[in-house]
């Protein structure tokens, strides 16, 4: 049995990307008879809140979407709020531990601000350069007492992560490239290279559909896969939704969320049409419901290029 997921951060109110987003992982299973998870994203609890989830999940069936499994219609593998899994990620904290995966670093903020200043690798984000990797056990007892550490997780550079995205196509990345990343923060928060890959594993997600910018995230996390063992999804990251001057959208941006258009009278089927028009799935924006888009559903027809919202995508959802 296909498995996918959407998997949201309650962050604040969804917006249009999130929504194309939402739409296409339930196609993507619908089309293929398969089950879609629906799981919240909270284990940063100062920037999540539960009014936003609870939000969410209204909004997304105003927009006619369903899911098999999640946390107000329950199922075999929850909790699916990540605030209530933490013990599965202590767990493979200290099974990674264990098989010396692991090490901890002291940077500084400024430490690391200065990485970040650094020319970045080939995904277009800083590198760290293992600062603290080689640090002996009478150094780190001496900077502990000074620093809570942070945990990293030891890549392999020898090792070169390459997997083919159903968008994107082949991608091949020296983890030399990637650097060591953080799987727990110094001040105890679990990092979601870590959480996403514990929860897709065990909720047995086949295929991971989300965000391109996410699409960098993939080395590292199959870095994680490969150390556990665990069977590999399949990736499929589609476009960005952008402004027309090609800005992201933003949450703050309160004119392109769902509850905006939702309370101006903008019907769900005229946002689903547009949605399916700005994703390649029909030639026009027309008012559509998610169940007539299923047979019109196919990986092949998403672009890889960001997605502009067009004029005429404005127009019809009146946000001018």
């Amino acid at each position: 049995m296909r498995r996918g997921r959407f998997a949201p951060t309650p962050s604040g109110q969804l917006h249009l990307g999130n929504a194309l987003t939402a739409l296409l992982a339930w196609l993507h299973m619908r089309a293929v008879g398969g089950q879609l998870i629906l799981r919240v994203e909270d284990i940063d609890v100062a920037r999540c809140r539960t009014e936003y989830a609870l939000q969410m999940m209204d909004e997304l069936r105003w927009l006619g979407l369903d899911w098999d499994e999640g946390p107000d219609v329950g199922g075999p593998c929850g909790p699916y709020e990540q605030s209530r899994r933490t013990s599965l990620y202590e767990e493979a904290i200290r099974i990674l531990e264990q098989a010396g995966r692991l090490y901890p670093c002291f940077c500084s903020r400024a430490e690391l601000l200065q990485v970040a200043s650094a020319p970045h690798n080939v995904l277009g984000e800083p590198r760290y350069p293992g600062t603290c990797r080689a640090l002996t056990d009478v150094e780190r007892m001496a900077r502990r007492r000074a620093k809570e550490p942070s945990l990293r997780f030891r890549v392999d550079d020898q090792a070169v992560a390459s997997f083919v995205d159903l968008v994107y196509g082949q991608q091949r990345v020296p983890l030399s490239d990637v650097g060591d990343f953080v799987v727990r923060r110094a001040d105890g928060l679990f990092a979601y290279q870590l959480a996403v890959v514990v929860d897709d594993a065990a909720m047995g997600v086949t295929d991971v559909l989300r965000g391109a910018d996410l699409l960098s995230s993939t080395p590292r996390q199959l870095t994680i896969y490969q150390a556990f063992g665990w069977p590999e999804p399949t990736f499929v990251h589609v476009p960005l939704v952008v402004d027309r001057d090609g800005q992201k959208l933003s949450k703050r941006d309160r004119s392109i969320t769902l509850a905006y258009l939702r309370s101006s009278g903008v019907p769900a089927s005229r946002v689903v049409g547009v949605l399916a028009f700005l994703a390649g799935l029909c030639d026009k924006p027309v008012e559509l419901s998610p169940g007539e888009l299923i047979s019109r559903f196919d990986v092949k027809r998403l672009p890889n290029q960001p997605i502009r919202l067009t004029e005429e995508c404005e127009s019809m959802l009146a946000m001018r």
